[in-house]
């Protein structure tokens, strides 16, 4: 296993000095910075002038427990207090618990499960029983399940199940209301968003962070607020060459970076530009080309479809080298890499080289939403320039006392991120396949081979769907498997062994194309 720990992203390279001096290197880092500051600085004296700054005035909800008694107080109480936020009040462990297997091991109806193997397109009726008389849903009609074990989920860690993540949304529920009563700019902002913000905020060691809906509307009000510095100080005119903003993204960046740049582009005051996947020569040699100073390079962190990390210490060199601002998705490596759960940026020891941070809750966090972590300045533009979230409702308040559970488990339960790691290391030493991350794309080319090979799983007892276009390109259907903290090395053996009998291993070689796997 020593000679294959290279091909993890746990051992950190060292950052490589650039030929430019020290101090000449953090002048220009400085001048970089301070122009994006003037940027966003001028943006946002534009959006005052025109009374267009928005505010975020959160709510405060009063934990009033003799109006809104809770049943099993004693239970509760220890979960989630807001007057004692930040003090140790949750409840977390050091090894699985019994209640961390409900999260990959999940039951389909047999009814779901036939239309699946013989490729039946469903709307999901079948999960509701219905008398065959009168059509309407029944509760004495008996129901036969298969039994699955899920390796196609975004549950890194195992927390969708976790009981002090669960009871904290009860808590809330019970005591507040679903609530958010409507967006975050007109009164959905409350107290326990601002603390998981907060809290967001110092994970990702960022000086603020903005909540969004999802991680996919927190890419696109990125991205569309970009557009906007341009439009605003141009004031409607065509932008000048030097006055345009070039965007640089990743061929493979998912596809909320991708429609959110299309929508600046509308602005008429970006410029994009499209580099090969993680290759850094050509990403160099489209800034070289590049006039204007006001160069932004997005990236995934860990690309979700190919479970592959963006090039971190060569991103940070060319940012040195090139003077750009570095936007990192980071929704598939946030509380999974580091240390501390910080994510790509933490684990390759950068993370004061990555200017703006976009997460998701939804995944390693097993709640919902997504955020930006950023500066002050860029959270008062997004949040009065950013559509998707300003005209979206904010995130209920049981969700987002949920979500701040989760931040403090998933960093105090280190055992965690130790053991998904674990499980990558047994995958490779199971199949010899290459891997870097707990998502293993295995190509096998057609949407017949991609089903077929999924539906062999199905029968197996293993949930693993098949992505298809548009998700992927033609040709490149695959079988995308994700492992979790709570997977067993058990589980993986009886996994590998139906794998291999659609794909030949021993086929598999870093030579392949990406090293990916072929039917």
């Amino acid at each position: 296993m020593a000679a294959n720990q290279a091909n993890y992203p746990r051992s950190r390279p060292n950052l490589i000095t650039t030929s430019l001096s020290l101090s000449l290197c953090l002048s220009l880092l400085m001048e970089t910075m301070n122009l994006w500051d003037n940027l966003v600085e001028e943006a946002l004296v534009k959006l005052e002038n025109l009374k267009l700054l928005r505010s975020l005035r959160p709510i405060h909800l009063p934990n009033d427990r003799q109006s809104k008694p809770i049943e099993n107080e004693a239970q509760s109480s220890s979960i989630y207090d807001h007057e004692e936020a930040g003090k140790d009040v949750f409840q977390v462990y050091d090894e699985m618990q019994q209640w961390d297997r409900s999260s990959v091991e999940v039951q389909i109806a047999e009814e779901t499960f036939q239309r699946w193997v013989c490729d039946i397109p469903s709307t999901g009726d079948e999960a509701v029983c219905r008398d065959k008389l009168t059509g309407n849903e029944s509760e004495s009609c008996p129901q036969q399940f298969k039994k699955l074990l899920l390796f196609s989920g975004n549950d890194y860690l195992g927390l969708s199940s976790h009981p002090t993540i669960g009871k904290a949304a009860a808590k809330a529920a019970l005591e507040l209301g679903m609530g958010p009563r409507g967006s975050a700019l007109i009164c959905g902002y409350t107290n326990y968003h601002r603390l998981l913000e907060t809290c967001l905020a110092d994970l990702k060691m960022k000086e603020d962070c903005l909540l969004c809906p999802t991680g996919f509307a927190a890419n696109m009000a990125l991205m569309v607020a970009l557009g906007n510095i341009g439009a605003l100080l141009t004031a409607g005119r065509t932008p000048l060459e030097e006055e345009t903003i070039a965007i640089f993204s990743d061929s493979l960046n998912h596809a909320s970076i991708i429609d959110g740049i299309r929508l600046a582009e509308r602005q008429k005051s970006v410029e994009l530009f499209i580099y090969r996947h993680c290759d850094m020569s050509h990403l160099n040699a489209l800034l070289l080309k590049c006039k204007t100073k006001r160069k932004v390079v997005v990236t995934d962190g860990l690309f979700s479809m190919d479970g592959d990390f963006a090039p971190m210490i060569e991103l940070v060199k060319l940012r040195r080298k090139h003077q750009f601002l570095l936007v990192v998705d980071d929704a598939h490596g946030t509380f999974v890499c580091g240390k501390n759960g910080g994510g790509v940026a933490e684990e390759f020891n950068c993370e004061g080289d990555v200017d703006i941070c976009i997460g998701t809750l939804s995944k390693a966090a097993g709640c919902h939403g997504g955020f930006i972590a950023c500066s002050k300045r860029w959270k008062k533009l997004v949040q009065s320039r950013g559509r998707s979230f300003i005209f979206s409702t904010a995130m209920p308040v049981p969700i987002a006392a949920a979500a701040h559970a989760a931040v403090i488990v998933a960093k105090k339960e280190t055992w965690r991120r130790r053991e998904i790691w674990k499980r990558v290391q047994d995958f490779h030493a199971l199949t010899g396949i290459p891997i870097t991350s707990p998502i293993i794309s295995l190509i096998v080319g057609s949407e017949e081979k991609a089903l077929q090979s999924s539906r062999h799983l199905l029968k197996s007892g293993f949930h693993v769907t098949a992505i298809r276009p548009p998700t992927v390109p033609p040709n490149s259907c695959r079988l995308r498997v994700t492992l979790t903290a709570v997977h067993t090395m058990d589980d993986l053996k009886k996994l590998t062994t139906a794998l291999s009998q659609c794909i030949d291993f021993q086929d598999i070689g870093i030579q392949n194309s990406s090293g990916y796997a072929r039917l």
